[in-house]
């Protein structure tokens, strides 16, 4: 083996000061990664139990045995080691690792990087076909880490992500899953999996891409996402008396995905990460950081701006000049620097414009006097960028796109075109689609002048598409998402300053790749306040703080405490104002003011800080809620909400890092607030809201 390090031929080590990567050869030729860790952290408990780099499926080679598990496959047990290079690049690491089958002339590249200082693994496998015959794949690992504890020392956390109730963690034993069989009297693993899966092009409906495994008897986390914008699979499973897990994007099993190698032909994987840490905060802190590496560099992750959105619980797709013009004057004098038109801006038609929509031209009979242009005119003289609600994918059956565009611009199955809720879907991949999206979108950004897009997504179609080269629906899902990213990145190409929400009626499209190219994500529909509080406060597990989008709609009718908690459930994530600011009296008017002030003095610190969970991640229905967020070389914030139920005045919120310190504390909200407190009693912070329901944030400053 050749390696840099000049250790034994069968051993090479690879990583920085942060995380350290070793592999062994094992006695059938696989090189397995036998320990991963931060450097001088012991290793695995299991390292017999380590896999092969790469474990794959593929017509006429199945797995080694029958079951749920994605191990043992017969290609992955003849995938050798040839040879491997390492390398640095500004911020990184990186080692590619070169496999090779010698029966079908497959090669497999293991493809690792890690970016400098974090304890984070990221990993794709591209496939080339090497040999003479074509090979049709069912099925293909992005990262495969065997040698963790055993599983009754585990206890594994997923997250549900359903509409309006987004980034609901919740955590159970593994054993409960992986039953303990006697694998020594059997000698045999058992063939149990907890599996996991996303479908469809809702990639995070059900549950978030995402999920961890925390050792009980000292906290040590593991924690992973799978940046696929279409399908994905994750599952755990006991291996020689150790737990494996095993992180892949579409199946053929869970998401009819097939591709077929062609001599010469490549195929890459959706990436997979995994974040390591002495606790969960601390892993998900790591994962923060690292998808602020990885994403595409953009100043609005910097300055924040505050953005007004017509759409909740205000005018709900119900756009017209005569009801922006008061909206657009109230949201300016409240502070916000973007306001963007929703939904219903196109909408020319009586009948309703769900299944029209598709030529996103301005409505005549809503925009009367000027048009269009006069309200985002309006919207510049008051100081603020302009915006708009678009759904680019979709094309409504009446619409008269969906008769001018080819039939292979969009999805299909059997040469059927596909309808979901009267909407058609734009394969991406298409020029006439492309062309298509790239027109509306000059015309909005390059001729109106609209810096900001909200690019909505509310159909959902599973398993796919199979155009006319598509050999599976799963592939053709694979390839249109693909073909979105890409749109999307040379959109902001051409429009450098163009900031880009993605939302897909809220949460359902939260992944780690379609994240990597937009700068804010919106994290739900939720309309009533009190429900808000549990997703706004468990958003930072999926999402940077600075590009979460939380929804803050005060109304006239809200009594002067729910105005507050509804502002001060968004102060620590990316403050979305809307609610009928112009019908406020003065005095509440002011407490919207204040807020949005108090975070314009805050979101430099948002931007690049960590957040940590005092009380654990929130339950659904919890009464009291905590979110903090940790500034390196800064102070601390931390947000607690109570949502009312038992009469219990104060809560004890440990901050941990803090404890036995001298801290300073400050209420920055509510700021007008008369009663309640934040005292720290020397190892945590006690919190007396004063008042019910109640949102409180506070800045913690660390003396001695």
């Amino acid at each position: 083996m050749r390696n840099a390090t000049n250790q034994p031929e069968n051993k090479l080590s690879w990583g920085h000061s942060a995380l350290t990567a070793e592999f062994a050869t094992a006695p059938d030729g696989t090189l397995r990664l036998v320990r991963l860790a931060p450097p001088g952290e012991a290793g695995p408990a299991h390292p017999e139990s380590a896999l092969p780099l790469v474990e794959l499926t593929a017509l006429g080679h199945g797995s080694g045995w029958s079951g749920p598990r994605f191990t043992g496959t017969a290609l992955g047990t003849r995938l050798t080691h040839r040879a491997h290079r390492s390398g640095s690049r500004p911020g990184w690491e990186w080692l590619t690792v070169e496999l090779h089958d010698e029966a079908t002339g497959l090669t497999a590249f293991v493809e690792l990087t890690s970016p400098v200082g974090l304890p984070v693994l990221r990993s794709q496998v591209r496939l080339r076909n090497d040999g003479t015959r074509p090979l049709t794949v069912q099925s293909v690992s992005s990262l495969l880490l065997g040698g963790l504890p055993a599983p009754h020392a585990l206890d594994v956390h997923r997250a549900r992500n359903d509409w309006l109730a987004e980034c609901r963690w919740y955590a159970e034993p593994l054993r409960s899953t992986v039953a303990d069989i006697n694998v020594d009297a059997h000698q045999h693993d058992s063939r149990a999996a907890l599996v996991l899966t996303g479908r469809g092009s809702w990639p995070t409906d059900g549950h978030l891409a995402m999920g961890a495994l925390t050792e009980r008897a000292g906290g040590r986390t593991w924690l992973w996402q799978i940046e696929s914008p279409a399908g994905w699979r994750w599952d755990l499973g006991e291996r020689a008396h150790g737990t494996y897990l095993a992180l892949n994007g579409p199946t053929d099993a869970e998401h009819q995905w097939r591709t077929r190698l062609a001599p010469g032909a490549e195929f890459t994987t959706v990436p997979a990460t995994l974040a390591l840490g002495a606790g969960f905060d601390e892993a998900m802190g790591a994962l923060t950081s690292y998808r602020r590496a990885v994403r595409r560099p953009h100043p609005d992750h910097t300055t924040l701006p505050v953005v007004f959105n017509d759409y909740m619980n205000t005018l709900m797709g119900d756009p017209t000049t005569e009801k922006l013009l008061p909206l657009i004057d109230a949201a300016a004098e409240a502070g916000a620097e973007y306001f963007c038109i929703d939904s219903g801006w196109y909408d020319d038609d009586t009948e309703g414009w769900w299944d029209s929509v598709g030529e996103w031209l301005p409505s005549p009979r809503r925009f009367p006097d000027g048009g269009i242009q006069a309200v985002l005119d309006r919207i510049r003289e008051r100081g603020m960028v302009p915006g708009l609600w678009l759904e680019p994918e979709v094309v409504g059956v009446r619409s008269p796109v969906a008769a001018t565009l080819p039939p292979d611009a969009f999805f299909q199955r059997d040469g059927v075109r596909l309808s979901e809720q009267g909407r058609h879907q734009l394969d991406l991949r298409h020029p006439a689609a492309r062309a298509h999206l790239d027109k509306t979108v000059d015309r909005i950004v390059g001729d109106w002048g609209v810096g900001y897009l909200k690019l909505d997504y509310n159909i959902a179609v599973d398993p796919g598409t199979c155009a006319p080269d598509d050999i599976s629906p799963g592939a053709g899902l694979l390839g249109h998402t693909r073909a979105y990213l890409d749109w999307l990145s040379e959109l902001q190409d051409r429009h450098p300053g163009l900031v880009v929400e993605n939302c897909a009626s809220g949460g359902m499209r939260m992944d780690g790749a379609t994240l990597a190219v937009t700068q804010l994500q919106s994290t739900s529909d939720q309309q009533d306040p009190l429900c808000l509080p549990p997703i706004a406060a468990a958003a930072p597990t999926a999402v940077p703080p600075e590009q979460g989008a939380v929804w803050a709609y005060p109304q006239p009718d809200f009594d002067d405490d729910l105005i507050t908690f509804t502002l001060g459930g968004a102060l620590l994530g990316r403050i979305h104002l809307s609610g009928y600011l112009n019908r406020m009296s003065e005095q509440q008017l002011a407490l919207v003011r204040d807020a949005v002030a108090v975070y314009k003095t805050i979101r430099g610190d948002l931007a690049k800080a960590v957040p940590f969970w005092p009380l654990g991640l929130p339950g659904w229905t919890d009464e009291w809620l905590a979110l903090g967020m940790r500034v390196p070389d800064g102070p601390s914030y931390v947000t607690v909400w109570r949502r009312g139920g038992s009469a219990t005045p104060e809560l004890r919120v440990p901050v941990a890092d803090l404890a036995g310190r001298e801290v300073h504390t400050e209420i920055l909200h509510p700021s007008t607030a008369t009663t309640g407190s934040a005292v720290w009693d020397g190892d945590a912070l006690r919190v007396s809201p004063g008042s019910t329901p109640a949102a409180v944030l506070v800045r913690l400053t660390s003396g001695a």
